[in-house]
């Protein structure tokens, strides 16, 4: 079940005026290297994604920091939960709820197919 989430793309110019605070790790969905294409236009990264949705198996899922097994938990998506999938690296998937967070790095064997 994977099915393209739908959000308002900016348009227009596209610019930071400031700095930005840096957002706690497993919150907003915000790497150096990507970011979930509604932050474009408050958040600067070399790339935005469109995520794509898919949902958690029956065990749900813990939703971790980073992709080592013994890294810190940020929370549990409950079985069913639809995630948005960000980026898919190996064994790992890191996916939010929304451009809101939660956000962290998922075992991909946790999604349903």
């Amino acid at each position: 079940m994977s099915e393209a989430a739908t959000y308002d793309v900016p348009t227009g110019v596209l610019g930071l005026t400031g700095p930005v605070a840096r957002p706690e790790p497993g919150t907003l969905p915000l790497r150096g290297d990507l970011a979930h294409i509604a932050l474009a236009g408050t958040h600067l990264a070399a790339h935005y994604v469109i995520p794509q949705k898919r949902s958690l198996g029956i065990d749900g899922a813990d939703v971790m920091e980073s992709t080592r097994d013994d890294s810190p938990v940020v929370t549990h998506f409950a079985a069913g939960t639809l995630i948005e999938v960000l980026d898919v690296s190996g064994n790992w998937v890191w996916g939010c709820l929304g451009p809101n967070g939660p956000s962290g790095y998922i075992k991909a064997d946790c999604l349903n197919d």
